[in-house]
């Protein structure tokens, strides 16, 4: 498994509660057992992964070592070091100049006591300064008051109500303007408790533009 870590590209972004960071091999048993609850798969209408652990694996080896060109997937810890969940942007459109961002909080322990809203502000921090995408988009539940009120906090405004496959959602967003108000100041980094600088990984520039892709998309991240 050492090995295999090493093939992921080394991200680190550090907030004030959390710190995103690559993805491993390690994170794999975490992962299984948030995929495969009712509970988190229903806060993202989906369905809980039926596959056994083992065939999961592969799923998720493949995930760390062979990283879409068009999406950013993030393991979430704490500052000591515990892996809680997971984050990641993706359908990044060089073109449009935009991504979809996703989060799960799948400890329960850590439910409503302000580390999403960390994560959200980290993860904008690290688009808005490392590449040229201009919007910044999500989707989340109409009945999930928490995630759109923690998303509001983080400068997300709603767009509009979508609905697609049999859900309703909220349809939230942020432009780079409109972080550069909120955030920006003299030091952006600084505002938002994000150690930009750590960061050694990041998004496609200059490439081609991508068209919104499921394949991309992680059934637990708000796709």
């Amino acid at each position: 498994m050492k090995a295999e870590q090493q093939a992921t590209t080394k991200l680190r972004l550090i907030g004030e509660l959390t710190v995103l960071r690559s993805k491993s091999m390690d994170d794999a048993e975490a992962d299984y057992s948030w995929r495969t609850d009712p509970e988190l798969a229903g806060l993202d209408a989906t369905r809980p992964v039926t596959l056994t652990f083992t065939e999961y694996l592969r799923y998720h080896r493949d995930d760390v070592n062979y990283p879409s060109p068009w999406s950013v997937r993030m393991a979430i810890d704490t500052l000591d070091g515990r892996h809680i969940g997971n984050s990641m942007y993706y359908d990044i459109n060089t073109e449009k100049s935009q991504c979809e961002l996703g989060i799960m909080i799948g400890d329960r322990d850590y439910w409503s006591q302000g580390y999403g809203t960390d994560v959200i502000k980290t993860a904008l921090a690290r688009i808005f300064t490392n590449t040229e995408l201009d919007r910044v988009y999500l989707h989340t539940l109409t009945h999930n008051l928490r995630a759109q009120k923690s998303f509001a906090k983080a400068g997300f405004t709603p767009v509009r109500e979508v609905k697609r496959d049999g859900y309703e959602f909220v349809l939230m967003e942020i432009c780079r303007k409109e972080w550069e108000v909120i955030y920006a100041g003299s030091n952006a980094s600084a505002n938002s408790g994000v150690n930009v600088a750590k960061a050694t990984e990041s998004a496609p520039s200059g490439t081609p533009a991508t068209s919104t892709s499921k394949a991309d998309a992680d059934p637990l991240l708000g796709s």
